[in-house]
């Protein structure tokens, strides 16, 4: 099925704002806010690391990482490496050990991660620490959004899912602020008496005095070590959150599945619409059960799990699916987010700012852009839909980042005497940050959390979710090199990609809001989705009937679209 084509809204999700549904229901806003410091976590340490690496202070300890643009994208990208490990092994995880005791798995291992990069007295533990972190971060990123999204009403499914990039925007602007104030720490120049040999920048080689660096190494620990509480936060509170029904039905575990529901939705267990939900959802369990036992028969273990991976990689509805939630993440790297914000006081640098603090502090002023901008996609998502966000933020950013390219081609090595000139190309870069995090940023997070159907929906994520991070470590390594050699072509370079952003949501991309996770195989298009619709609603009828001789009435709400091909049948 073409993007373009349309797609009916299920008439059975009442279009209602997000304030409507939190107002009525504001547990289920908690818990998203508070799962989504795992996404703060990943946003932390993306934002804090660009700040440091300009630091004279960590120069000092760690002169190959400052000085040396290969070992520099090296130092930023092994964070990302293996995050996308720990993306593509988590899919395993959460469906061994529940959606939230994988979170607090995750959490252990960053706490970790994050002591030793805080404590890093040398080359190799700083290396280490951010490798192990840099798994944690991959786990939470691909865990936290499909929690959020089995918890949620369809019909602000998007908004709670956008929380998770609403709260990777506040974790960069507190990184980038907290790398500006800490950078004063003991002074902002290693040894203030001793010119820079070049007139122009540090070097740790030539540029320190006797006495060594009199900045504070707390310069750069403390902005490492600060996120150490969020992550103890998120550890110990996810003792209390609930779980997801869905996972819990998954497992068989049918009462605590109820009682999960309940509490989520803050409903009785005998309220009506708690029993419509829950058989629709145990419907669906039901239903991938059997079919899993007609494909897999009664493989079980790593065979089972490889033999799932073969079968998603070889359905064309499955891949599909992959397919287009692996080329959202894809696009959305390639169109420089991640770059911006990695090398972002490097990038003011090339646009004229002088000094190092000045850059910071430009930077910051990016982070406040970056989190305010979220804001749009968290109460739009749901009401105008992923592709109309999509593809007019891949309009602003092109365009931004043409501008950025003319700017710093036509006045090359003179920006920092054109005051004017340097300005707009600073203007520019905020205008693509605020159209990228309304809608590539956030949108990338919610279009693979909801088109996977629930016997896939782990591993579908944890492939996309490696996406983000494979790409998201090429460009991280390459980038440095990018904007040393080729200049003002670095932001040609994620200018096409913009544009081919754009073109790929109007031809490929479908709209799924107002879709329950339940009803995606009709929004893909799926040849065999009403037949597998019908064998669903026959499991649904025979657990209402079951209901019904128990001598309980529950009203089980038919997808709309499906009740109609039914009553055409």
């Amino acid at each position: 099925m073409a993007g373009g084509a349309a797609i009916a809204v299920d008439p059975s999700v009442q279009q209602r704002s997000l304030l409507a549904v939190v107002n009525e229901n504001p547990f289920v806003l908690g818990v998203a806010i508070f799962s989504s410091l795992g996404g703060l976590l990943f946003g932390y340490d993306q934002g804090v690391v660009s700040g440091i690496i300009t630091m004279e202070n960590f120069a000092y300890h760690f002169p190959r990482i400052y000085a040396d643009a290969g070992v520099k994208g090296w130092f930023v990208s092994t964070f990302l490496l293996t995050a996308w490990c720990g993306s593509l092994l988590n899919g395993q995880i959460t469906d061994r050990l529940g959606r939230k005791n994988s979170m607090i798995v995750a959490v252990v291992i960053f706490l970790i991660g994050s002591s030793c990069q805080t404590i890093a007295l040398n080359f190799t533990v700083m290396f280490i620490g951010r490798a192990i972190a840099g798994l944690s971060v991959g786990m939470l990123t691909m865990v936290v959004p499909l929690y959020m999204a089995e918890i949620s009403p369809p019909e602000i499914r998007g908004g709670l899912v956008v929380l998770q990039q609403l709260s990777i925007t506040i974790g960069i602007l507190i990184a980038f602020w907290i790398d500006y104030f800490s950078n004063y720490i003991g002074g902002t120049r290693c040894s203030p008496e001793i010119p820079y040999e070049n007139g122009v920048s540090f070097s740790p080689y030539t540029d320190v005095g006797p006495e060594g660096c009199r900045q504070s190494s707390a310069s750069w620990r403390l902005p490492l070590g600060v996120q150490l509480i969020p992550a103890a936060i998120l550890g110990v509170g996810m003792i209390f959150m609930p779980y997801s029904p869905r996972w819990l039905l998954m497992r068989g575990r049918e009462d605590d599945a109820l009682f999960s529901l309940s509490r989520i939705r803050q409903k009785p267990i005998d309220h009506p619409d708690i029993k419509s939900e829950y058989i629709n959802i145990k419907s669906e369990v039901v239903f991938e059960q059997l079919q899993h036992a007609e494909k897999f028969g009664t493989a079980k273990g790593w065979k089972l799990e490889l033999l799932q991976y073969e079968d998603i990689l070889s359905s064309k509805s499955s891949l599909k699916r992959v397919f287009i939630g692996s080329a959202v993440m894809f696009l959305g790297q390639f169109m420089g987010c991640n770059a911006l914000i990695y090398y972002a006081p490097t990038i003011f640098g090339q646009l004229g700012l002088d000094g190092n603090t000045t850059s910071l502090l430009a930077t910051g002023v990016y982070g406040i852009i970056n989190c305010l901008s979220t804001f749009i996609a968290l109460f739009l998502i749901d009401k105008v839909g992923r592709r109309v966000l999509l593809m007019w933020g891949a309009i602003g950013t092109c365009l931004s980042l043409l501008f950025v390219a003319a700017i710093i081609g036509i006045n090359k090595d003179d920006l920092s005497q054109n005051f004017a000139a340097a300005w707009m190309g600073i203007a520019f870069i905020y205008i693509y940050d605020l159209n990228f995090a309304y809608s590539w940023a956030a949108v990338c997070w919610v279009l693979p959390s909801e088109i996977f159907p629930l016997a896939i929906r782990s591993k579908g994520i944890s492939i996309t979710t490696s996406s983000t991070w494979m790409n998201n470590f090429v460009i991280g390594l390459v980038s440095p090199k990018m904007l040393e050699t080729i200049t003002y072509g670095t932001y040609i370079f994620f200018a096409a990609f913009c544009l081919i952003a754009f073109l790929f949501t109007v031809l490929v991309i479908p709209e799924t809001r107002m879709k329950t996770l339940e009803d995606m195989d009709e929004v893909f298009g799926d040849s065999t989705a009403m037949e597998d619709k019908r064998r669903l609603q026959q499991i649904s009828n025979a657990m209402e009937n079951e209901l019904a001789a128990a001598g309980e009435e529950v009203d089980v709400a038919v997808d709309g679209p499906v009740a109609l091909e039914l009553q055409a049948v």
